[in-house]
């Protein structure tokens, strides 16, 4: 893909401690950061543009600095920088993202630095950003055509289907073992359910953690990051390719949340604070319950007990989050009130590390492993006061993604 420029708006041009990482990913990318500036004279009026002046001067011109990016055509996309730590940074990233919005098209990433920042968080982030802006003419296609297969090499399963002239008529899912032999196993079963061979596929594609080592295993025509694919099949599985709309993936290990125009994506956040938010705490839950993960969701849809008599876990951390579980079984709390409480614990974890610092588009798609467990779907409802869209195949959106966009190549 060809170098792009990307913008860095943030409290410092030299941010924190990590800039040395972010310049290093950007050079890995082909990224060329810009680093936009402004007089100091009229940083005051940009405040005034965009609704909101913060009490940090650092801030201000950060705020400063993002109307000026605007002046710049060159300009293809942005990464919005803050602390952790910084509630009224959190505030900034906000007003900013609306503002940009509301003005272009231009993806846009968030980011918050933590004192120890991972290398993959900064580097996924950074590569789907340049996906969405070095792909769009390809990630425009609304309809998958000819016979292509999508795999998903995820952390947890491994997903692929094979679709002809936009239909799914094979898929094949299961437990991520090893990553080349569990590919193999659901490409064989999504072939069979298919009723066709490898030799009358026109085109395939990998997406997933995974993918760099699958891609070369089955030789693929398009290898794509996860956030640019899973969007895209949501889009399609839901029928939602005009006007705006809000993706949440909750998979085995880690989750996505993308606000789409035109099924394409414009922001999105990545990741949770901890295996909590993720469907390795409702897999551990379950068995802590003796039911299957496929049966937890309506062992939950099965409490009845009133906001102020409600049980809740007393972490989101995934390790004593399940042990405040074993505590309240023993304690003869209800197992569906407890299985209401493990779906709960992960949606309130997604919403307040994701959701609240991103304005929710309706209508809200619910994909990913986790969209199967019912229980997570109504907590969803519950919290953002918006109908949650589980379409069919839910599960598949990545492998679905893949195999539409691969019959554009």
């Amino acid at each position: 893909m060809p170098s792009v420029r990307v913008a860095q708006i943030s409290c410092g041009t030299e941010y924190s401690g990590i800039q040395w990482l972010v310049n290093d990913i950007a050079e890995r990318l082909d990224i060329e950061l810009v680093f936009p500036e402004m007089e100091l004279s009229k940083v005051s009026s940009a405040c005034d543009e965009v609704g909101f002046e913060a009490e940090s001067p650092s801030l201000n011109l950060m705020i400063a600095r993002a109307v000026s990016m605007l002046q710049d055509p060159t300009i293809k996309g942005a990464i919005l920088l803050t602390c952790f730590k910084c509630s009224e940074g959190t505030i900034v990233k906000d007003m900013i993202r609306r503002y940009l919005h509301e003005r272009s098209d231009i993806p846009i990433i968030v980011y918050s630095n933590v004192e120890k920042p991972k290398e993959i968080e900064l580097y996924s982030r950074l590569e789907a950003l340049k996906t969405l802006i070095a792909q769009k003419t390809l990630l425009m296609r609304e309809k998958q055509e000819g016979v292509t297969i999508g795999i998903d090499s995820g952390s947890s399963t491994t997903k692929a289907v094979v679709m002809k002239n936009n239909e799914i008529i094979g898929k094949g899912w299961l437990p991520t073992t090893d990553p080349l032999k569990s590919v193999d196993e659901a490409l064989a079963k999504a072939l069979k359910e298919a009723g066709i061979t490898r030799k009358k596929v026109d085109a395939i594609g990998v997406t997933g953690p995974g993918r760099d080592l699958v891609s070369e295993h089955v030789k693929a025509d398009l290898n794509l990051e996860e956030v640019s694919v899973v969007s895209k099949g949501a889009a399609l599985l839901a029928e939602r390719h005009k006007g705006d709309a809000t993706v949440i993936d909750v998979g085995g290990m880690n989750n996505k949340l993308m606000l789409m125009r035109d099924g394409i994506v414009t922001s999105f956040s990545l990741g949770g604070i901890c295996g909590g938010s993720s469907g390795r705490f409702l897999e551990v839950a379950s068995h802590r319950l003796d039911v299957d993960i496929s049966e937890l969701g309506q062992l939950a849809m099965k409490s009845r007990a009133k906001a102020t008599e409600r049980f809740d876990l007393q972490s989101y951390c995934m390790v004593f989050g399940i042990q405040s579980l074993v505590v309240s079984l023993a304690s003869g709390i209800k197992r569906e009130d407890v299985a209401a409480a493990a779906c709960r614990s992960v949606a309130e974890q997604v919403y307040e590390t994701m959701i609240q610092e991103m304005e929710v588009r309706p209508p809200v798609i619910f994909v990913g492993g986790v969209s199967l467990v019912e229980g997570v779907k109504r907590e969803f409802g519950d919290m953002l006061g918006v109908e949650i869209i589980v379409p069919p195949y839910s599960q598949y959106a990545g492998a679905v993604g893949m195999a539409t966009l691969v019959s554009g190549v």
